[in-house]
C-alpha cells in the first residue's frame, strides 16, 4: 500500500525548512521537516533543541526520557566539597554514639534489604516520569507549608527546562535534591537555605531548582547526578559548548559557609563562561552580518529584478509602438495600392472621348484642388458618374472629393444615393456645351 503523500509546504515553511537546515547542518531535508513540524514550525525553539541535543541536552519540547539525564558529571576538574557529621564529643556523647551504633546500623541494614526486596516486588513508581512539572510544582507546595515561603525563588518547570534556560541565557544553575527522610534535611532547610543571606545571594546570582528524590522527576535527577548523601547541591554551567558538573556540595553546610563554597566556584569557573559569553556575541554577531549580508543580497536582487522588469516592459513597449507603426505602414500601402488598382480599373471602363466636332458631345474644364487644369469632352447623354470616375482614375485628384459648378454654385449628384440611386445625365444635369467645373477635396473630412 501506498504511503500517504505529505501536504505540500508554503513559501514561509520553505524559507523556514531551508533557514533550519543552514542553522543545524542537517544533510535530510525529511529529518529537518520532521523537527519543525514536532515544533509547529517555531524555528527559534526547534533550533534551539537541536543544539541541545547534540550537546547531551534532554529535549524541552519533546516528551521526558526515560532514561537518565544526559549531562557531563565525569569532568574530573568537578569541585567537590563534602561536610563530614560532627564527631561525638565528651563521655556522654561517645556513650551515646556507641549505645546506638548497633541499632542504627541494624535500622539502615534492615532498611535497604527491605527496599531491596521490594524492587523485584513491585518496581520503583519513581522510575517512571509522568509530569516532570507536577512533581516540581508539588515539592515547592510541600516545601512552604513544612518551612514558610521565604526561601530562594524555586525554578517552577522541570529539570531540562531549568539546564536550558541556563545554557541560552549563560548562567549558573544550582540544583537542590531534597532528601525528605535524611536526619539533616530539616536543619539544612532551616539554618542554612532559608536564610536571608543565602536567599539574596542565589536570587540574583543563578537559577535554582529543586525537587525531592521521592518524586519522578528528584528521583531521575538523582540518578544522573549520583549523589552520595543529603543534603545534595550541584552546580551547573555551560562549558565547553556542554551543560556540565563544576561543583558538589554533600552534607549539612552552614550559611556563610555554601556562600563560600558557591563563590569560588563560580570564580574558578568564570573564564569558562566568560569564553562562552564571547563565542556566542561573535556567532550572533556572525548570525546577524551575515543576515545583513542577506538582506543587502536581497536588495539588490529586488533592485535588479525590478530595473529587468522596467526594462522588460520598455523593450515591450518600443515593440509594441514599433510593430504599430509597421502595421499602420502597411495598412496604408495597401491601402494605396488598392486605390490605385481601384483608379486603373475606372480608368479602363472610361467610354472613350468624343470627337470635338460632335454635336452631342460637352467640353469640360476641371480645376483640380492643386490648382492644375484637366479638359476632356463628355457626351451629354452620359451619367455624372462618367464625370466622377474620370476625375477618379486621375493621379492628382484626391480619394475622395465633390464637383461644384461655379455660378450658381451647387454640387453635382455624380454618385448614386438611396434617393437617387441613378445620377443624371450631364444634360439633365443642366450643362451646357462648355463648362468650368472646380474639384473639392473632401479627404480631410
Amino acid at each position: 500500500m501506498a504511503a500517504p503523500e505529505e501536504p505540500e509546504l508554503s513559501q514561509a515553511q520553505t524559507e523556514k525548512l531551508l533557514q533550519f537546515q543552514d542553522l543545524t547542518g542537517l544533510e535530510s531535508m525529511d529529518q529537518c521537516r520532521r523537527t519543525l513540524e514536532q515544533h509547529n514550525w517555531n524555528i527559534e525553539a526547534a533550533v534551539q533543541d537541536r543544539l541541545n541535543e547534540q550537546e547531551g541536552v534532554p529535549s524541552v519540547f519533546n516528551p521526558p526520557p526515560s532514561r537518565p539525564l544526559q549531562v557531563n558529571t565525569t569532568d574530573h576538574r568537578v569541585y567537590s566539597y563534602i561536610v563530614s557529621r560532627p564527631q561525638p564529643r565528651g563521655l556522654l556523647g561517645w556513650s551515646y554514639y556507641l549505645i546506638m551504633l548497633p541499632f542504627r546500623f541494624t535500622y539502615y541494614t534492615l532498611l535497604d534489604i527491605f527496599r531491596f526486596a521490594l524492587r523485584f516486588i513491585r518496581p520503583d513508581p519513581r522510575g517512571r516520569v509522568t509530569d516532570p512539572v507536577g512533581d516540581v510544582v508539588s515539592f515547592i507546595h510541600s516545601f512552604e507549608e513544612k518551612y514558610g515561603r521565604s526561601h530562594p525563588v524555586f525554578y517552577q518547570g522541570t529539570y531540562s527546562q531549568a539546564l536550558n534556560d541556563a545554557k541560552r541565557e549563560l548562567r549558573y544553575l544550582l540544583v537542590y535534591l531534597h532528601g525528605d527522610d535524611h536526619q539533616d534535611t530539616d536543619e539544612f532547610c532551616r539554618s542554612t537555605l532559608c536564610t536571608e543571606e543565602v536567599i539574596n545571594f542565589l536570587n540574583t546570582r543563578m537559577l535554582f531548582w529543586a525537587c525531592s528524590t521521592s518524586k519522578p522527576e528528584g528521583y531521575r535527577v538523582s540518578q544522573a547526578l549520583r549523589e552520595n548523601t543529603y543534603p545534595f547541591l550541584a552546580m551547573i554551567m555551560l562549558k565547553d559548548r556542554k551543560m556540565t558538573v563544576v561543583g558538589r556540595l554533600e552534607g549539612l553546610i552552614q550559611p556563610e559557609d555554601l556562600i563560600n563554597q558557591l563563590t569560588f566556584i563560580m570564580d574558578a569557573n568564570q573564564t569558562y563562561l566568560m569564553s562562552e559569553r564571547l563565542e556566542r556575541e561573535e556567532r550572533n554577531q556572525t548570525q546577524v552580518l551575515r543576515q545583513q549580508q542577506d538582506e543587502a543580497y536581497l536588495a539588490s536582487l529586488r533592485a535588479d529584478q525590478e530595473k529587468d522588469r522596467k526594462k522588460r516592459e520598455e523593450q515591450e513597449q518600443r515593440r509594441q509602438e514599433e510593430e504599430k507603426v509597421r502595421q499602420s505602414a502597411l495598412a496604408e500601402e495597401r491601402r494605396r495600392r488598392t486605390l490605385e488598382e481601384e483608379k486603373e480599373r475606372k480608368s479602363e471602363c472610361l467610354p472613350p472621348e468624343p470627337p470635338a466636332d460632335d454635336s452631342e458631345s460637352v467640353k469640360i474644364v476641371f480645376k483640380l484642388p492643386n490648382d492644375t487644369r484637366v479638359e476632356r469632352r463628355f457626351l451629354f447623354g452620359q451619367s455624372l458618374a462618367v464625370i466622377y470616375d474620370f476625375l477618379f482614375s486621375l493621379k492628382e485628384t484626391p480619394e475622395k472629393f465633390q464637383i461644384v459648378t461655379n455660378f450658381p454654385r451647387r454640387i453635382l449628384p455624380c454618385l448614386p444615393t438611396e434617393e437617387q440611386p441613378n445620377p443624371p445625365t450631364l444634360k439633365e444635369a443642366g450643362l451646357s456645351r462648355s463648362e468650368v467645373l472646380f474639384v473639392q477635396d473632401l479627404t480631410d473630412d
